[in-house]
């Protein structure tokens, strides 16, 4: 992926992928040997039995989950304390990140790479391992978290003129049996992270344009899968009306994004279709500015979808995939789209345009209508920053999640919960179904009601009755307040859900 300046532009380009730690398994007893150590502590065992502490135990240290305890250096390296509370899937999340966190000079879970003036350099190699006679990681699972949070905890997205040093190698003593659920949850989080960088760019580096290229020259590495990026011309020959208001209103074109995974003997097809709006002003209809800076992650759902797909066929999983991104920037212009207007999308319905901030579903509608028509899927999923409605309903480490069934829903909610993502079941209700209608058009765009709801409804209505679920990561997606294996800026929230989702399809 590209990095430094782009001529003729005051831009700064980001230097992609963001360098992640190496994490290698080894053998449990394996000694340091000049690495530096941290050592897994746990408050209570399997059994939710109190595990004593050691007599090396820092005067009022506790191992809740993240929490760090520096020792005294053995042969010069250094040596800490990293606590993992009860042993849960987020203790050990928490736990990895933490261990990353702490041995590149600082633990604050936004920490770069790179010590600053008047601190230590960055250690190169660590091990980290449960203390001698405490207990480890219970299973599979309890494994898989713990290097997702060493992985992920060692992201930290960046656009900066010095040179970054690189991240350590993580050695992890990781039993023989386990290590496979490992190396699997170090693929997913290889996905999480990719989504991470596509959403954070900056929005004056990251035009459709971009955004497609550089998911184009990732997925590119990836054997097995498909790419074709359409430009606006296409877009206007095929009647992709709702990509082509949003993206009116911007001197750089829309874009639509079409990656395919389809592996030999596949009898199931599940489409995935992303919102790439890569900024958002609103429109006309236009945003205060207090939080419009966070418009640039307005595509985590397509860039879900990328990380999702690489990870997919990085896994060779046994379904046939199809990604969709639809992507446009929503600008302010002369040529910008109105409200009162009315778009014809992909299937030929008419949406009466009631706000230009309502412009996510503008664009998964055709993506969806072009799925149903071409693709012949067995179940549709979109995922999208849709609503600041669902944020406040669910808060910002919950998606929300519409299905058109319960079967459907609870395959979802499983998967993000095998993964560390939460997921909360929304109702498609039937009362407000009426609301999506209009006088003048087939549909309104922005209906009356409750907000996350009614944007569900004006999708389905693009669904032709196929299997479908929808999920609005408004919330999820972005994070001010960094916890567990998360730093501030954009997640990387469904990428995971996502994956496991198919695998299990």
């Amino acid at each position: 992926m590209t990095g430094g300046p782009v001529p003729g532009t005051p831009f700064a380009q980001p230097s992609l992928p963001t360098p992640l730690a190496d994490v290698v398994c080894v053998d449990p007893g394996t000694t340091a040997s000049g690495d530096a150590l941290v050592l897994l502590r746990r408050t209570t065992d399997a059994a939710g039995e109190s595990v004593a502490a050691p007599e090396a135990t820092p005067s009022g240290w506790v191992a809740s989950a993240g929490a760090v305890a520096a020792l005294a250096p053995d042969d010069g390296a250094g040596r800490w304390l990293v606590g993992a509370g009860g042993g849960s899937a987020s203790d050990w999340r928490a736990a990895g990140a933490a261990a990353v966190r702490v041995v590149t000079g600082r633990t604050e879970p936004g920490a770069l790479y790179g010590a600053s003036e008047g601190e230590d350099d960055p250690v190169a190699r660590v091990l980290v391992t449960p203390d001698e006679g405490q207990p480890g990681p219970d299973d599979d699972a309890a494994w898989a978290s713990l290097a997702t949070g060493l992985l992920l905890g060692s992201h930290r997205f960046a656009v900066k003129s010095g040179p970054r040093a690189a991240p350590p190698t993580v050695r992890v003593a990781v039993p023989e049996a386990s290590r496979p659920a490992v190396e699997r949850a170090l693929v997913l989080a290889r996905a999480t992270a990719t989504a991470r960088d596509l959403a954070d760019t900056p929005s004056g580096a990251k035009s459709p344009a971009w955004f497609a290229d550089e998911a184009t020259a990732l997925l590119g590495t990836v054997p097995g899968l498909g790419l074709a990026v359409r430009d606006e011309s296409w877009l206007a020959e095929q009647g992709f009306g709702g990509v082509l208001a949003v993206g009116g209103g911007s001197s750089r074109p829309p874009r639509f994004l079409e990656i395919t995974w389809s592996p030999e003997g596949a009898q199931r097809h599940v489409v995935l279709v992303g919102k790439g709006i890569t900024f958002d002003t609103g429109g006309i209809s236009i945003k205060p500015n207090a939080g419009m800076a966070d418009m640039r992650t307005d595509c985590s759902g397509g860039a879900a979808v990328v990380g999702a797909l690489a990870a997919i066929a990085t896994l060779e999983l046994p379904v046939r995939v199809t990604g969709l991104v639809p992507l446009a920037e929503n600008h302010v212009s002369g040529s910008a789209y109105r409200p009162g207007d009315v778009v014809r999308h992909y299937d030929g319905r008419t949406s009466e345009v009631t706000n230009t901030d309502a412009e996510g579903r503008m664009v998964l509608a055709d993506a969806l209508g072009w799925a149903v028509a071409t693709l012949e899927p067995d179940v549709m999923v979109d995922v999208a920053t849709l609503t600041g409605a669902m944020k406040v309903a669910l808060g910002v480490r919950t998606g929300g999640l519409f299905a058109t069934s319960p079967d459907l829903g609870r395959q979802l909610v499983d998967a993000g919960a095998t993964t560390g993502e939460a997921w909360w079941a929304m109702p498609l209700s039937d009362a407000h179904s009426s609301d999506v209608d209009s006088t003048i058009a087939d549909v309104r765009q922005a209906p009356p009601g409750p907000g996350g709801i009614v944007a569900a409804l004006f999708l389905q209505r693009f669904t032709a009755g196929l299997p479908w679920a929808h999920l609005d990561i408004a919330g999820p997606a972005r994070c001010d307040s960094p916890h567990e294996e998360v730093a501030k800026g954009a997640t990387g929230f469904a990428a995971r859900t996502l994956v496991e989702f198919c695998g299990a399809f």
